[in-house]
C-alpha cells in the first residue's frame, strides 16, 4: 500500500484535470455540434492523459538528476529523491508510458490525415523536452507556455478536429482558455517552489518575474478565460446562454477564493491549493459541457 501511495504521488494525479479538461470542452463542442465519434474521442482522452504522465514522470526523474528537487522539498514527497524508487525504474515506468501514449497516438491514424503522426511526434518530444535535454522548457521560463500550447491549443483543436474534420473559431477560444487555466495549475507549482528553485538554478516564470506579479497573473488568467468564451455565449438560445453562464459563475468565484489563498499563504500551505485549481479547471468544463448537452 506504501509503494502504491509512492507511486501515485508520482503520477501526481492532482494535476491530470489539467489534460482531461481539454478534451472534456472539445468532446462537449462536438456533441453539441452533432459530430462526436466516441472511438476517437476516447483515444483522445487517453492519449492526453498518458502524454501527461509522462511529462510529469519525466520530470520527476529530469529534476533528480540534476539536483532540482531535494529532500524534505516544500512541495509533495518526491519518491526517487527520497530513496523510494530507484532512479532506473523510474526511467524504464517513464518510457513504457511513453511508448503506451504512442501506441494510442497510433490509434487515433485511423480518423484522421497522416499529419497527425508528425503532430504526436511533437507532442512525445514535448512532454519530455519539458524537463530533459539541453535546454529544458521549465528551467528556463517557458513552462508556462507549453503547458497554454500542448494542453489547451493543441488537445482541444486536435480532439475537435478527429470528430469533424475542420477546425473553428469558437473551438480556438475554448482552447485559449483552456489553456490559462492550465497555465495557473502551473504558476501555483512554481510560485511554491520559488525559493527551491532558485537553489536549483531553476529560472521559471515565477523565480524571473517574482510572485506578486505570477499572482496577479494568476487571477486575470481565470477570468479571460471565461470571458474569451462569449462568442459562444452569443451563439446559444437565451435559455442555454443562462444555462452556460453556471459555470462561468461557479469557476470565477471558486478561482477568486483560490487568488485570496495563494496570496495569503506559503511553503507547504500552498499543496492543496495546486489540487484545487485543477479541479476548478475541471469542474468548469465537466458544467459547460452538461450545459452544451442540454442546450
Amino acid at each position: 500500500m506504501k509503494q502504491l501511495k509512492i507511486w501515485i504521488e508520482a503520477l501526481r494525479l492532482r494535476t491530470l484535470p489539467v489534460s482531461l479538461s481539454g478534451v472534456v470542452i472539445a468532446v462537449a463542442l462536438a456533441y453539441y455540434r452533432g459530430c462526436l465519434r466516441w472511438t476517437p474521442a476516447v483515444l483522445c482522452l487517453l492519449f492526453a492523459l498518458l502524454a501527461q504522465i509522462v511529462s510529469n514522470l519525466a520530470n520527476e526523474y529530469y529534476d533528480y538528476l540534476r539536483g532540482a528537487d531535494k529532500k524534505g522539498r516544500v512541495g509533495p514527497r518526491r519518491g526517487v529523491t527520497e530513496g523510494d524508487i530507484k532512479p532506473d525504474t523510474l526511467k524504464w515506468v517513464t518510457v513504457c508510458t511513453l511508448v503506451a501514449a504512442c501506441a494510442v497516438g497510433c490509434g487515433l491514424l485511423f480518423y484522421g490525415p497522416w499529419w497527425l503522426l508528425v503532430v504526436g511526434v511533437v507532442i512525445a518530444l514535448a512532454a519530455l523536452a519539458y524537463s530533459a535535454g539541453p535546454y529544458p522548457l521549465s528551467y528556463h521560463g517557458l513552462g508556462e507556455a507549453a503547458v497554454f500550447v500542448f494542453f489547451g491549443l493543441v488537445p482541444v483543436n486536435l480532439t475537435y478536429f478527429i470528430q469533424s474534420d475542420t477546425f473553428d473559431a469558437i473551438v480556438v477560444f475554448a482552447s485559449i482558455s483552456i489553456g490559462l487555466m492550465g497555465v495557473n495549475v502551473l504558476l501555483v507549482n512554481n510560485y511554491r517552489d520559488m525559493e527551491d528553485d532558485i537553489d536549483a538554478g531553476k529560472h521559471t516564470s515565477v523565480v524571473i518575474f517574482g510572485r506578486k506579479l505570477a499572482a496577479t497573473a494568476y487571477l486575470i488568467n481565470g477570468f479571460v478565460a471565461v470571458s474569451i468564451l462569449s462568442p459562444l455565449w452569443v451563439r446559444l438560445t437565451l435559455f442555454s446562454s443562462w444555462l452556460c453562464l453556471v459555470p462561468a459563475v461557479v469557476y470565477l468565484a471558486i478561482h477568486t477564493a483560490n487568488w485570496w489563498k495563494l496570496c495569503h499563504s506559503t511553503g507547504a500551505a500552498l499543496n492543496p491549493l495546486l489540487g484545487a485549481t485543477a479541479r476548478a479547471m475541471l469542474l468548469f468544463t465537466a458544467l459547460l459541457a452538461v450545459a452544451l448537452a442540454m442546450a
